[in-house]
């Protein structure tokens, strides 16, 4: 007699749990179209969250009084101002215990925030309204940030500080990279050199500020 392999019950259920599965599409959160890579981002001022939009669906958020809605479109501008550098003792005054931190002003909770990654995600650092504005809110970039939709992104290296005027969606882009790769107490190596890839591609793309007011 051939033997036949029995088949247990719930063993194909099994299978698809250990097996990896396929990414989900992205799509628009008003209208629902599949979304490609790169796409735009609106953020909800009332929930403090982004949320993905089409092209047809972030004009929506382009019109007259748009601004003062609940959803407003992430710009996408990055600027540096190499003119005025910030040192480490700017730095040690926000008193951010890691060594990237960014930095929005919401206008529903109508302050600022001040926030870091951190394995468990986003990590809010309390910020002294005295402290932002001498160490940040002097800087040509603090006066050119959009509320909501914008933030001042810093980094701590051995050089010295690096910040930039990025959108905000890449703040949390970055936040997310942290949380995938960090391992052990200050994120390992992975982290750091995914840390390095990202601010290398965020300089890049950065215009001086210079000429960003001549345009």
């Amino acid at each position: 007699m051939n033997a036949r392999p029995i088949s247990r019950p719930g063993s194909a259920l099994l299978r698809r749990l250990r097996e990896p599965a396929p990414p989900q599409p992205e799509r628009c959160g008003f209208c629902g179209v599949r979304l490609p890579s790169g796409h735009r981002h609106v953020v909800d001022t009332d929930d403090r969250a982004l949320a993905c939009t089409c092209p047809a669906c972030a004009m929506l958020f382009e019109t007259p009084g748009a601004a003062e809605g609940r959803y407003r479109k992430v710009p996408d501008r990055y600027l540096m101002d190499p003119a005025h550098e910030l040192g480490r003792s700017d730095w040690e005054s926000l008193q951010i215990p890691v060594s990237t931190a960014f930095f929005f002003r919401n206008t529903a909770l109508r302050r600022l925030i001040a926030l870091y990654p951190s394995p468990a995600g986003p990590t809010e650092s309390e910020l002294d309204p005295q402290t932002w504005e001498f160490t940040l809110g002097r800087t040509r970039l603090a006066g050119l940030l959009e509320p909501d939709v914008e933030a001042l992104l810093l980094r701590r290296t051995t050089e010295g500080l690096q910040y930039f005027l990025v959108p905000i969606d890449v703040c949390y882009e970055l936040v997310g990279r942290m949380r995938l790769h960090w391992q052990g107490f200050d994120g390992g190596s992975r982290a750091r050199a995914e840390l390095d890839s990202f601010f290398a591609r965020v300089e890049q793309r950065a215009r001086v500020l210079a000429q960003e007011v001549a345009l």
